[in-house]
């Protein structure tokens, strides 16, 4: 793809949008449409297309395989760990209206919370399965 310059510049300057654009969908998730499975596959979407344009060891080098097994971690840990987080405040799993004072408050917190959670998890998840299947056929000692 090195030949392909017009790719490359275009790609470098649609890359911020991308990735901003994911995170207006996660954040207007609680207003109207979106949220983090809809931010976290915008988000991984951005960084396949680096991929596909300069190349699948340049995209490991900006997000490392480990990095997304602590984002899938994470992501899993955010989300339980709210619910658990309610239980041990007297209310039931994922009862947001226990996170604060006002139950407004509480919902609008535990909802981006959760949500952030749901982002991390499905886009490091998507970028795993992207790296290892692009990486088939190649040698690495650090798949996924």
């Amino acid at each position: 793809m090195r030949e392909h310059v017009v790719l490359r510049v275009i790609s470098k300057l649609l890359m911020p949008l991308i990735l901003l654009f994911a995170l207006y969908v996660q954040f207007h998730g609680d207003y109207g449409p979106g949220g983090g499975f809809q931010a976290g596959v915008i988000f991984a979407a951005g960084i396949i297309l680096y991929a596909l344009i300069f190349g699948l060891e340049e995209a490991r080098a900006v997000v490392r395989p480990w990095v997304l097994r602590i984002g899938i971690s994470s992501g899993v840990l955010l989300f339980a760990g709210t619910g658990i987080a309610t239980m041990l405040l007297g209310g039931n799993f994922l009862d947001y209206n226990m996170l604060a004072q006002d139950g407004k408050q509480g919902q609008h917190i535990g909802i981006l919370v959760v949500e952030f959670g749901v982002l991390l998890t499905v886009a490091s998840g998507l970028l795993t399965i992207f790296y290892i299947f692009a990486g088939r056929g190649k040698r690495r000692r650090d798949v996924g």
